[in-house]
């Protein structure tokens, strides 16, 4: 069983325009409200859309039980994370780097994330692909920073 209360960012990834495949950088600023700056999603108005998050477990599942060789980048998410149950973190808050947010709900593959990665992208990850969160209070996120669990 997965820990549901800490673990890292692994990497993180931003894209300036729809359709551009997000590239990584070394930190992001979260921006309560908004979003990540530079980011496509960035001030939208949807909190669903504010940051999403990966496990990298869900990945290498995906490579192990499945043969999908998925790209983080390619998969459209913003942080990729190592040693937390993102699932757990549904209507959870949690702090990430020095950003505090709140998941709302599961980020599901989609037909784009499925054409992005690999053919059986959907199916081998449905409920294993991701979390979509609001951003409450805001401040710098950095490869490397902890994720961790604030109510559970």
């Amino acid at each position: 069983m997965r820990p549901v209360g800490q673990g890292l960012v692994e990497a993180i990834f931003i894209s300036a325009k729809r359709g551009e495949l997000p590239h990584p950088v070394e930190s992001a600023t979260a921006v309560p409200g908004k979003g990540l700056e530079g980011n496509r999603y960035f001030d939208t108005g949807r909190p669903e859309q504010e940051l999403t998050l990966i496990e990298a477990e869900q990945l290498e599942y995906a490579l192990a039980e499945h043969g999908l060789e998925i790209d983080a980048a390619a998969s459209g998410r913003n942080v990729l994370t190592r040693g937390v149950d993102l699932n757990a973190l549904v209507g959870k808050r949690f702090r990430l780097g020095e950003a505090e947010c709140r998941g709302i709900e599961l980020c599901e593959p989609c037909t784009t994330f499925q054409a992005r990665t690999a053919p059986g992208a959907i199916k081998a990850l449905v409920h294993r692909a991701g979390l979509n969160a609001e951003i409450l209070t805001g401040g710098a996120l950095r490869t490397g920073d902890a994720v961790i669990a604030v109510d559970l």
